[in-house]
């Protein structure tokens, strides 16, 4: 059984690879069954949260995610988040890898909203502004210029320190990128805004977008977060990577409660983009909205990918 570290499981997972292995996952399908969750509790102390997320290829591959959430770590100087990927044969059982999930996870992440713009992002887009400053959204530009010819890079997050150290960081890998104080004005500039914040009141504002602007939401997860007001949704042609998204996210829960958009309303799913069963953007002038939340087909197609990579780098 092979073992991939946090290193090696981002080294087997370039974006130029990755986005290809996903597209072509969401074409073919899976297996992808309801996530469990177990709240795991600890004598004497807070517990924690475990999520574990199945997936498989019948016949192929079978894999396994597990998330362990403890808020409380944080007083012991741990991150709150711990996730770990298994791989096995899909036919036998077999294990035939452990990879480090946070890896998997950030870059699935960052790559199914890079996916999702090469159909829906203006052709001509160079502009990408980043709002927030975690994992997932320092690995945005390097996942965007894998399908656009993104040529000026602009963050904002709540901690003006974090944004300049984040661009900062992004300029010494070579990216033309500079923190920005006031996001209005800098959503109004930018050709994609993606956002990548783990916030609980619109951050993005529909009037602050201009026509032919992409909006990628990243964040919402839960129906208690939200990143982007109505008006973002208001006109747009909206995109979702899977319909679990409209019954998880309170990015949209909330607006369809208020009868901006209904759920008929969307025109399509990453599966549905991958297949051609639905259409990218119409026109350059039209505003268009991703919401994602993730999916274990991402993973597993992630998973798949560094194990084909490390297997055949063995057997050079």
């Amino acid at each position: 059984m092979k073992v991939l570290d946090a290193q090696a499981t981002r080294a087997a997972l370039p974006f130029d690879r990755l986005l290809p292995a996903l597209q072509s996952l969401f074409a073919s399908g899976c297996e992808v069954p309801p996530r469990h969750v177990h709240e795991v509790p600890v004598p004497g102390q807070a517990g924690f949260t475990s999520l574990i997320m199945p997936a498989w290829i019948p016949g192929r591959y079978y894999g396994i995610k597990t998330i362990n959430i403890a808020p409380g770590n944080a007083q012991r100087g741990l991150p709150g988040l711990h996730a770990s990927y298994l791989l096995c044969d899909g036919s036998t059982g077999v294990p035939l890898a452990v990879l480090d999930g946070d890896a998997i996870t950030h870059r699935r992440t960052a790559g199914a909203s890079a996916l999702a713009a090469g159909w829906l992002a203006r052709a001509d887009a160079r502009h990408l502004l980043v709002v927030g400053a975690g994992q997932v959204a320092r690995l945005l530009p390097h996942a965007y210029r894998a399908v656009r010819a993104i040529d000026r890079v602009s963050v904002w997050a709540r901690s003006p320190a974090k944004a300049e150290a984040l661009a900062a960081e992004w300029r010494q890998q070579g990216l033309p990128a500079r923190a920005v104080p006031d996001l209005q004005a800098a959503c109004g500039e930018a050709d994609i805004v993606s956002c990548a914040t783990l916030a609980s009141e619109p951050v993005v504002r529909g009037a602050w977008l201009r026509p032919g602007t992409h909006l990628d939401l990243i964040g919402s997860f839960t129906p208690s977060m939200r990143e982007a007001d109505d008006a973002c949704f208001a006109g747009a042609a909206l995109y979702v990577d899977t319909e679990e998204a409209l019954k998880k996210s309170g990015e949209l829960l909330g607006p369809m409660s208020r009868g901006v958009f209904r759920a008929e309303d969307v025109r399509g799913t990453l599966a549905a983009l991958a297949r051609g069963e639905a259409a990218g953007r119409g026109s350059p002038q039209e505003r268009t909205v991703f919401k994602s939340v993730g999916t274990a087909l991402e993973d597993l197609a992630a998973a798949i990918l560094a194990y084909e990579s490390a297997s055949a780098q063995g057997a050079g």
